[in-house]
């Protein structure tokens, strides 16, 4: 397996800059989850939990997926440390094999530019969605000046739309929401939000 670079820095990730992304990301997807109360949500590469520990107020019970052992201890801490119930850390790369999870909502910030097969990894998250279920996604609108092997370049709208729609996705909602300074591999970029029903 390739050495996960998330694993070394997971004790230092939640910097400032991260945390303060993190709030607009929350800002934006608490109101995505307005009437979800009684809904089960995954958050698939959670990290440290920086957004998904934000929205537990929002919903019956939250999963945090990840597939850096040190990011999911680090999250395990904080719910341990602020007496969180209905959260809890489940180390895995769907990538790799997806267990047999069940989910209403499945949620995605700032993890789709890491994944080279994105298709792949979208229809996998298609299949854990209950019926009508949700799948929230937060990423980088397409970056010309962003060039990396290893991280795609932001995603266009209509592309995005159209993997959505071939995965099976019925509708999809996608608008830009925030414009930041230095926020994508040290470039200025914009975040979009993009909603979409199985």
């Amino acid at each position: 397996m390739e050495h996960n670079v998330f694993e070394q820095m997971a004790q230092k990730y939640d910097t400032e800059e991260r945390k303060k992304l993190a709030k607009v990301i929350v800002d934006e997807v608490r109101s995505e989850l307005q009437n979800s109360k009684s809904k089960s949500l995954i958050d698939y590469g959670s990290g440290t939990g920086l957004v998904s520990l934000k929205l537990i107020d929002l919903v019956d019970s939250i999963v945090l997926v990840d597939s850096s052992k040190q990011m999911l201890e680090v999250a395990k801490a904080k719910i341990e440390n602020n007496g969180i119930t209905n959260a809890a850390v489940r180390y895995s790369d769907f990538t790799q094999e997806t267990p047999e999870l069940k989910a209403d909502i499945v949620f995605m910030s700032l993890v789709l530019l890491h994944i080279p097969d994105t298709k792949q990894i979208l229809q996998e998250l298609f299949n854990i969605l209950h019926e009508d279920g949700k799948l929230i996604i937060v990423d980088f609108d397409k970056n010309d000046k962003i060039n990396h092997p290893k991280v795609h370049n932001g995603f266009s709208h209509e592309e995005l739309k159209e993997r959505l729609s071939e995965v099976g996705f019925k509708g999809t909602e996608i608008k830009t929401f925030h414009h930041g300074e230095r926020i994508f591999m040290k470039q200025d970029a914009s975040m979009f939000i993009a909603s979409s029903i199985k």
